[in-house]
């Protein structure tokens, strides 16, 4: 048993001799070094997405969002109407009252109580309240308002300074930037809804529908009944639109909204301010989108712009030598790709303003400046109708050399008797021929603004050319 121990140790001592002395004589040295640094190490995703179209950041509304909504107020209209039911009155002496109560939304835009809304929320209205977002609410006065761009301008007496949102520039905001809209839809305050700008310089307005052409900043943002004149900002908490429609079949949001771009409200409730009214520049031209036929016509190859197809006279534009078929290209370095284009950014001038024209005419380019005219001069109103001067293109249409022209009616009395309407031409009133606006002027300051009960004779031209006279007992 000793034998076996002893042999067992002999063996493993030489084992452990050999190992030592192959260690310490035969084998290589091989020195390892391990390098450091201070370098943040780079961390790769281990799954498969694609990191191609990935932003740097996401949007972030909070601010813009908690910015807006304390300067976005409810606004109430209260109107008050008496049934017209000829047996109740004479059952109960007097027709009831009734009440019928209207709400939209509105924005303070300064810290005395100023506030911008749609006028189609104060239309019509007895009495005008308007709620805070802390719950606190005013009595509204209404300073002014502009139907033909559907902007209302109101004040409160506040007992302290108001929050508000600043104007930002909406020629500047871009298809496809981030807004908010920010208003009282179905009378639930404060809400805040956002999405892109879809398209600028929209017009929903089917043929100019009330012969103006609109121009709409169209957002995906979700916008409902109430939140009409609410505000339309970007992730700056800038005002660059006031809510005010949405393309819908049903009365409710299906995708897209509509606002008046803030440029275009800011200079109508300034106008309001001023003057007490809206002060419009004309550039004097009638003329359409440019497009690919119309291109094909001429014989040219771009389609983007505004053709003129007539100058009228004694405008700016005359004055400045545009003519006939010249395209429009830019407004003071401001892209015009169609007519509403154009017309939106002419909405944002006042008479006298001069307006840097580029245009196309015989393939090359030039830059003229034109200064923008009163439409008073084309333009007048007489008997609750806006009159205008005739272009060579409706003279020829409707085959007079004279006349003027019924832009806009109010006056029921010749609607309902002889279907004077837009697109009537009035051409002779009494004895008086009719040939400008001139002689419209002459009417008005002889008889004032209204002189339906000296009329006489009136000699027109209804829509489908036939000219007819009127005489009065």
């Amino acid at each position: 048993m000793k034998k076996i121990l002893t042999l067992v140790f002999v063996s493993a001592l030489g084992g452990i001799l050999t190992l030592g002395a192959y260690k310490l004589f035969l084998e290589k040295k091989n020195t390892v070094f391990v390098a450091s640094n201070n370098d943040t190490p780079t961390f790769l995703p281990t799954n498969n997405v694609s990191n191609l179209f990935k932003t740097a950041e996401n949007p972030n509304f909070t601010i813009a969002a908690e910015n807006t909504v304390n300067a976005v107020v409810h606004v109430k209209n209260l109107s008050i109407s008496r049934n017209q039911n000829p047996l109740e009155a004479f059952f109960y002496g007097k027709s009831q009252p009734q009440y019928q109560l209207g709400t939209g939304s509105g924005v303070i835009i300064n810290s005395d109580g100023y506030i911008i809304t749609n006028n189609h929320v104060i239309n019509n209205s007895d009495k005008l309240s308007v709620t805070l977002n802390n719950n606190k609410t005013y009595e509204a006065t209404i300073i002014g308002s502009d139907p033909k761009t559907d902007i209302a301008l109101l004040k409160i007496e506040p007992d302290e300074e108001l929050p508000f949102v600043t104007f930002g520039d909406s020629d500047n905001a871009k298809i496809g930037e981030w807004v908010l809209a920010v208003g009282n839809p179905f009378n639930l305050t404060s809400t805040v809804t956002a999405g892109i700008i879809s398209a600028k310089s929209r017009n929903i307005t089917p043929d100019g529908g009330d012969g103006n052409t609109h121009t709409f900043i169209q957002t995906d943002a979700a916008v409902n009944p109430g939140n009409s004149g609410g505000a339309l900002v970007n992730t700056n908490g800038e005002l660059i639109g006031i809510n005010t429609a949405i393309s819908s079949q049903t009365g409710s949001y299906i995708g897209y909204s509509f606002a008046v771009p803030s440029n275009i409200a800011r200079k109508v409730v300034e106008d309001i301010m001023e003057y007490g009214n809206v002060q419009n520049g004309v550039l004097g031209i009638i003329g359409g989108t440019f497009n690919s036929e119309v291109a094909k016509e001429m014989g040219v190859t771009y389609s983007e712009g505004v053709v003129v197809s007539e100058v009228i006279k004694n405008s700016g534009a005359e004055k400045a030598n545009i003519k006939e078929n010249d395209i429009i290209k830019k407004l003071d370095n401001i892209e015009v790709s169609k007519f509403e284009d154009l017309s939106g950014y002419i909405k944002t001038k006042r008479p006298n303003d001069v307006v840097k024209v580029e245009l196309l005419r015989d393939g090359k380019i030039q830059t003229v400046s034109v200064t923008l005219t009163n439409p008073e001069i084309f333009s007048v109103n007489f008997m609750k109708m806006e009159l205008q001067d005739l272009s060579d293109s409706i003279k020829e249409a409707y085959g007079t050399d004279y006349g003027v022209m019924v832009k806009d009616t109010k006056n029921k009395w010749l609607y309902s008797n002889l279907g004077i309407n837009e697109g009537y031409i009035i051409t002779g009133i009494n004895d008086t021929k009719l040939e400008s606006i001139q002689d419209v002027n002459k009417l008005k300051d002889k008889y004032g603004d209204d002189m339906m009960d000296k009329i006489k004779k009136l000699e027109y031209i209804n829509t489908r050319g036939e000219k007819k006279e009127v005489l009065f007992k």
